[in-house]
């Protein structure tokens, strides 16, 4: 007996600190992902798809109910924003961090870790007795925000490449109308299932996603190694949090206050500490030589200035129509009528990224970025200067969303296709984190503009604020426009559906 082979089998069962039940689903995962029918590019897709857009409804799940979580958290309105500042900050740090993580260690297995924190921090911010509880429940979703470049380098690593640009298309659609539909959604439903019962939904879309991920995306890719920087890591955390802080808060802490400027100050002398030890360190958190790389660069200036202009006019389009008819300009809509109007703006836009693989195949991804930002230059000029009609404002938002379709899937491909396998995670990363970034950026700016035309305070803006506020996003948005236009990708995206360059490390 004693020479039976019972014991081979340790040498792949699930190590001895597993709990029987994560070792049984690690087993059922490795067969999976040894088989090689064990998956198709449209269970991978699935898998992906339903998991990152459930957590990119965190963003603007809890706006349209901040003030019924104001009085039943007994805090003011500066403590309620909070739940929105707290979820940006920690996402923002985590993209990164856990994109790199995922480079080194296996994304697959970073994307379930992100998976589980999202869903942990779903229930404690359901179950939250005060606003501390929520917060913590917000910051542990936050960390979600690795799920974004881990997707898109699961699917580079996954699917064949003549289906990458389509899948990454089909992805950063479902990113563009998840951070969308809370604005649209949440107001009816919360009249339905309360405040606390919307965590129930990125909860189950999460959970789906974790099983579809388990069952649908192989986990035998190979990770690189090696370490993380932690000093970099250190650097970039604290100058994302200085410079996103004033940016979210500045309107409610005062732009010309001493806290506000002494953070942008500190953000300046952060960021350019973490550049030098990036430069000299043998092994950089982010590869800064890869940031210069064409197709890397322009997309990720691009990407702040599209980030503005979506989350600026998302801030405030729908409060525009909610306006009393009273201004002048308003029209008096309902939450649910205002989610009415916005609805084919978020539906033109997940039509648009489902499409991206046949339109890539026709027009390269610096022509796509050029009509998609020009798309959203032009609507968002409409809505500042043709507001008259309630149909034209649904027209113009429809438009908006091809536009932003377009423009988040071209974004993401130029990237993932200019940099080596090996940072996918980390360049994708850096390009969502930078939207993040110009999400703040347009945000304060057009929140600057648009209150700061009321006549009173607490009072509605007047109709030229909207209308100079929304010009302003016009023009980042045209920025963007000007920046494809006069840039240079490493390849012609008409000869191949990604360009990729296989670049080798400069140092193994």
């Amino acid at each position: 007996m004693r020479t039976t082979p019972a014991r081979t089998p340790r040498a792949t069962s699930a190590p001895r600190s597993l709990p029987a039940p994560l070792g049984g689903i690690r087993r059922i995962a490795r067969r999976r992902a040894s088989s090689p029918q064990a998956t198709t590019p449209r269970q991978a897709l699935t898998a992906l798809g339903v998991s990152i857009g459930s957590f990119a409804s965190l963003q603007s799940l809890l706006v349209p109910v901040l003030p019924v979580m104001q009085r039943e958290l007994q805090t003011d309105a500066v403590g309620i924003t909070w739940a929105l500042t707290t979820w940006l900050i920690v996402a923002a740090v985590a993209t990164p961090l856990l994109g790199r993580a995922g480079d080194l260690h296996g994304k697959r297995r970073i994307f379930l870790i992100s998976l589980a924190a999202v869903a942990a921090g779903s229930i404690v911010a359901a179950l939250a007795p005060n606003l501390g509880v929520l917060l913590l429940g917000r910051a542990m979703q936050g960390l979600g925000g690795a799920m974004f470049p881990l997707a898109f380098g699961l699917v580079r690593d996954v699917l064949p490449a003549a289906r990458v640009a389509g899948g990454v298309g089909i992805l950063s659609a479902l990113i563009a109308v998840g951070s969308g539909i809370g604005t649209v959604l949440a107001g009816p439903l919360a009249t339905v299932i309360g405040w606390r019962g919307l965590f129930i939904l990125p909860l189950a879309g999460v959970t789906i996603g974790a099983i579809l991920v388990l069952r649908g995306v192989p986990g035998a890719e190979r990770a690189a190694g090696g370490r993380i920087n932690i000093p970099s890591a250190l650097l970039l955390s604290a100058w994302l949090v200085a410079l996103l802080l004033p940016l979210s808060t500045g309107s409610q802490w005062g732009w010309g206050s001493p806290l506000v400027i002494g953070l942008f100050a500190l953000a300046a002398v952060l960021i350019a500490l973490w550049i030098t030890v990036e430069l000299r360190s043998r092994e950089p958190l982010v590869d800064l030589r890869m940031m210069r790389l064409p197709g890397v660069w322009n997309a990720n200036v691009a990407a702040i200035l599209v980030g503005a202009a979506m989350f600026g006019v998302w801030a405030f389009f729908a409060r525009f129509i909610q306006e009393p008819a009273t201004t002048g300009y308003g029209f008096g809509a309902s939450v649910a009528t205002a989610g009415l109007v916005m609805l084919p703006m978020l539906v033109l836009m997940a039509i648009v990224g489902f499409f991206t693989g046949p339109i890539t195949r026709v027009l390269s991804l610096r022509t796509q970025l050029v009509l998609g930002t020009i798309l959203i230059s032009a609507s968002t000029a409409g809505m500042a200067l043709l507001h008259g009609d309630l149909m034209l404002l649904t027209i113009e938002a429809a438009l908006f969303g091809v536009g932003l379709g377009v423009s988040y899937a071209a974004l993401t491909n130029l990237v993932i296709g200019s940099v080596p396998v090996h940072q996918t995670g980390v360049a994708g990363g850096m390009n969502a984190n930078l939207r993040t970034i110009g999400s703040a950026l347009g945000t304060a700016l057009s929140t600057a503009i648009i209150t700061g035309s009321a006549t009173a305070p607490g009072g509605e803006p007047t109709e030229q604020g909207y209308t100079i506020g929304f010009l302003v996003l016009a023009a980042l948005a045209a920025g963007a426009a000007v920046i494809a236009l006069l840039s240079r990708t490493p390849r012609d995206a008409s000869d191949a559906p990604v360009a990729v360059r296989e670049l080798e490390p400069a140092a193994a």
